[in-house]
């Protein structure tokens, strides 16, 4: 068979055992492969790795998005859910031969919800269930899937303006839990390398900066780190691709960011404000850009919620989304490199202490009633290690 052939044929569900661990992790590794999720594909490692646990991998969209449609225009039509699953055509799923303590689904947005669908029994399986879905908008809510939230004993979402209308609708506690990074992944400490990358500015930008940089960089001023690939399939706002191994992908990514000065991080979605209802999220690029120690340039979501969590010195520079003056900008700041050496000390420091996933994993657990495993306890001591090394020396300390 054609290698092409083998790409393209469908992955049925299936269940990736651990070893041994209580806790089934519900992942969507298979079938959405946009860059953006890897993120997540990371804290489903941490979990993992952490608690020995089983992944169930969602496969075959084909099955599933039949399975979907068909649930949804018998559940409109006969308004009973319980009617629509089990009239509705099953899609690719596997039956458990064991039970757990904890089910933790993990989705990129509320879309994915039917997804549940793949483990039929997994409420009788599992003792406690909860969930957690990243990216959610107030006003994209669709409530034919969001009422199989009904069935966890807790919901948590990576987007905040919406937490308490998720509540309301589902009936269920629902609580906001951030995004965060793998410090251990992207942290340079304790042997950091050369930032030979003077700024790096992947994702979401601005024509104008973007422009503004590629100028100093043709003018052989900085080494300037961009992406040049973009899908078709999306919006111009937005610059996104598919990745085939999520853990190449973010390995990659922490050695960039470990490598640049200067990360550009502003709020999500920051040019699409019809899109976000002009409401301010916080997005993974702050954990990672922190974690590894680049300083962060951009517009900080305006909320209290960004200031709780980032608080210290200089956690973000801000810079204007437009910023076509941005050679002065960095003129400016490269007269101190006190200053960007403290940064980006205290951004380590702090992302060892509050923002790796472990720190995630922790909030669900302790919300659920359940205790930290051993691995848990051991990954923090070793960032504690890290956040160590990076003020080893006193200058960062604020």
């Amino acid at each position: 068979m054609h290698p092409s052939a083998v790409s393209k044929r469908s992955i049925e569900t299936r269940l990736v055992p651990g070893d041994n661990g209580s806790v089934l992790v519900l992942s969507m590794r298979s079938l959405a492969k946009l860059v953006a999720s890897c993120i997540l594909y990371e804290f489903e490692d941490v979990i993992l790795e952490l608690t020995g646990g089983d992944c169930v991998e969602v496969g075959n969209d084909n099955s599933l998005q039949f399975s979907r449609r068909a649930y949804k225009l018998l559940r409109l039509a006969s308004l009973s859910p319980r009617l629509a699953r089990t009239l509705a055509p099953p899609p690719s799923a596997i039956e458990l031969q064991r039970d757990y303590e904890l089910f933790f689904p993990v989705f990129n947005h509320p879309h994915e919800l039917y997804a549940l669908a793949a483990v039929p029994n997994w409420r009788k399986r599992c003792r406690v269930a909860a969930c957690f879905i990243d990216e959610v908008w107030a006003h994209l809510l669709p409530g034919y899937l969001l009422e199989l939230l009904q069935q966890f004993d807790h919901v948590f979402i990576g987007t905040l303006h919406c937490v308490e209308e998720v509540g309301r609708i589902v009936g269920r506690p629902c609580s906001y839990l951030p995004l965060a990074a793998n410090v251990l992944r992207f942290s340079p400490w304790p042997d950091p390398p050369v930032r030979v990358i003077e700024v790096c500015n992947i994702g979401r930008r601005s024509a104008v900066t973007h422009q503004a940089l590629l100028q100093l960089a043709r003018a052989r001023k900085m080494f300037y780190f961009y992406d040049t690939v973009s899908s078709g399939t999306f919006n111009d706002k937005q610059r996104t691709f598919h990745v085939e191994n999520h853990r190449e992908h973010r390995f990659l990514l922490a050695q960039l960011l470990q490598r640049s000065r200067y990360y550009i991080a502003n709020r999500a979605r920051i040019n699409e404000p019809q899109y976000t209802g002009n409401r301010e999220e916080i997005p993974g690029r702050y954990y990672e850009g922190a974690a590894a120690g680049a300083v962060l340039l951009g517009e900080a979501p305006a909320t209290p919620e960004f200031v709780r969590q980032f608080d210290w010195p200089d956690a973000v520079i801000h810079v204007p989304f437009d910023s076509p003056e941005i050679e002065d900008i960095l003129t400016q700041l490269h007269r101190d490199p006190e200053r960007l050496e403290q940064i980006s000390r205290r951004n380590v420091h702090f992302a060892a202490h509050r923002h790796d996933w472990v720190h995630r994993l922790q909030t669900v657990l302790a919300t659920l009633g359940l205790p930290p495993t051993p691995a848990m306890q051991q990954r923090e001591k070793h960032l504690k290690l890290v956040a160590d090394f990076a003020m080893q020396d006193g200058r960062a300390a604020s």
